[in-house]
């Protein structure tokens, strides 16, 4: 009777043994498919650009930097300077040329730019969209893992209930055989 309630011991310890085998392979599961998705991440797709939306990317990054306010400052400084200060002035002030030029360069300039934030804005809508099914993935994966853990505590909690059982019946056991051996004294 003994030998076949440590038997059923073993054999718990192995089922056991045989549950965390599977939660590692589970876990290096996961990871591994972890690392497909952050290497999806770090390494997105190629983007290919028409001349067209290169240059209005180069338009929009040098006409929105220091260099292109301080170079247009110093180039409206010398026109104004020059046409004011020369008696050969090729645009005499009020600076209708000037004007005309501002007008122009402004014109053109602002739906260039405007092309560049709307293809900045496409790509931050699908790095939102990325975020967000990265996060849904996540709370779903949070979930899994929250079953999981519950069926393992419900088995080994069985399991435990099963080895207690087994441990009550040879504590029985060894009692009885103690009062047998005592009666006999």
């Amino acid at each position: 009777m003994e030998n076949q309630e440590l038997e059923n011991l073993d054999s718990i310890t192995q089922s056991q043994n045989e549950q965390i085998k599977k939660l590692h392979s589970i876990v290096d599961d996961a990871i591994k498919e972890e690392a497909l998705i952050v290497d999806n991440l770090k390494h997105p797709q190629k983007e290919f650009l028409s001349p067209g939306q290169k240059l209005s990317d180069k338009v929009a990054l040098f006409g929105g930097s220091w260099k292109f306010i301080i170079l247009f400052a110093i180039i409206l400084a010398v026109w104004i300077t020059y046409n004011s200060a020369t008696s050969k002035a090729f645009d005499p002030y009020p600076f209708i040329l000037m004007n005309l030029i501002l007008s122009t360069i402004a014109a053109l300039q602002a739906p260039i730019i405007m092309m560049s934030q709307n293809r900045q804005e496409e790509k931050d809508r699908e790095r939102a969209e990325n975020d967000y099914l990265i996060n849904l993935k996540a709370e779903i994966e949070i979930r899994n893992l929250h079953q999981k853990i519950n069926l393992l505590m419900e088995e080994q909690l069985k399991k435990l209930m099963e080895t207690q059982a087994i441990e009550i019946k040879l504590l029985q056991d060894i009692h009885t055989k103690i009062d047998n051996q005592k009666s006999r004294s």
